[in-house]
């Protein structure tokens, strides 16, 4: 039976990578399953060369701002007609840029978006898949009991979806902790807070800006890496892209503090990061996958949908 069930190689051993590993293994659904990562202490496989070798199915998840050095450093180990899943979170135009060196090393590239959180759902967590090579996609992923979705016959419409759905998500984060860190400057945060609250009383302001800060204190260089490939996307569109790229500084400007995120309380995570800020705090920089640990039970705003909100790796 073992014969039959095909060899994965995973290049990005982060928080994604080691999910997907994890939920493979329990359904013992691969024969074999190998990953390297840039970062020696998470990687299991010492070399791109060693987890590729013999790989049916590669997935590479890495950070947004290291997805094309990724693929060119992989090109020279990948088998021949290998089914490549790019599930980083890059543009179309960087996604098609990766599809012409896999094409060119003679495997199969698959575009894939992943649509939510990796826990607790880790390899079931819902995937869009896209390119010529989709539906052979569709197939592996079900054979190794994922959820995936066909979102298009080209490169770049899985990418597509999740680049525009984050200018929202990671957006109103960004605009969340504007507001609050500069109400709290001003010694006005409650009144706006209030302000809010009765304006749009469907959500728990409150709530909410706790829960962005965490997510932009543990993510907030993954996501400005992201974030940088969401404004090219816009770009690519013929729009300027300015949100984005504002939203990509605010991410990235947090995530550097390399603060915890500590107990789920936004007056404690404010001064955290307005301390931090003052005193130009900055942690270190993470490798292919990385970031500060995420906080159990940290509260999700009421305006993700369920699958959005679960916790763990943003989607």
């Amino acid at each position: 039976m073992a014969d039959q069930m095909p060899r994965i190689a995973l290049i990005g051993y982060g928080e994604a990578g080691r999910a997907f590993a994890r939920g493979w293994r329990g359904a013992e659904v691969a024969a074999d399953i190998r990953a390297f990562d840039i970062v020696p202490a998470r990687s299991p496989s010492a070399s791109r060369a060693e987890a590729l070798a013999g790989a049916e199915a590669v997935f590479c998840l890495v950070t947004a701002d290291r997805a094309a050095e990724a693929f060119v450093q992989m090109a020279p180990h990948l088998p021949e007609g290998a089914l490549v899943f790019d599930g980083n979170s890059c543009a179309p135009g960087t996604k098609r840029e990766s599809a012409a060196i896999v094409g060119q090393a003679g495997a199969r590239y698959v575009d894939m978006a992943i649509m939510a959180p990796v826990h607790p759902r880790l390899h079931q967590t819902p995937v869009l898949l896209a390119g010529p090579h989709a539906g052979a996609g569709h197939e592996m992923a079900t054979r190794l009991g994922m959820r995936a979705d066909i979102a298009g016959g080209a490169v770049g419409q899985a990418a597509a979806v999740k680049m525009i759905r984050s200018v929202m998500v990671k957006g109103m984060e960004a605009l969340m902790a504007e507001c609050v860190l500069a109400g709290r400057r001003a010694g006005v945060e409650d009144v706006v807070l209030d302000s809010l609250q009765a304006s749009f009383p469907g959500w728990e302001w409150r709530r909410q800006a706790a829960y962005d800060l965490e997510r932009m204190m543990v993510h907030g260089t993954r996501r400005a890496a992201e974030m940088r490939e969401v404004a090219r996307t816009v770009r690519e569109l013929g729009l300027p892209g300015m949100m984005s790229a504002a939203t990509a500084d605010w991410q990235g400007l947090v995530g550097a503090l390399g603060l915890e995120a500590g107990a789920d309380d936004l007056a404690a995570r404010s001064e955290a990061i307005l301390a931090g800020l003052a005193g130009g705090k900055s942690g270190d920089e993470e490798g292919e996958e990385g970031g500060a640990a995420p906080v159990a039970g940290a509260t999700p705003p009421a305006y993700l949908g369920k699958e959005e909100a679960e916790e763990g790796e943003d989607g």
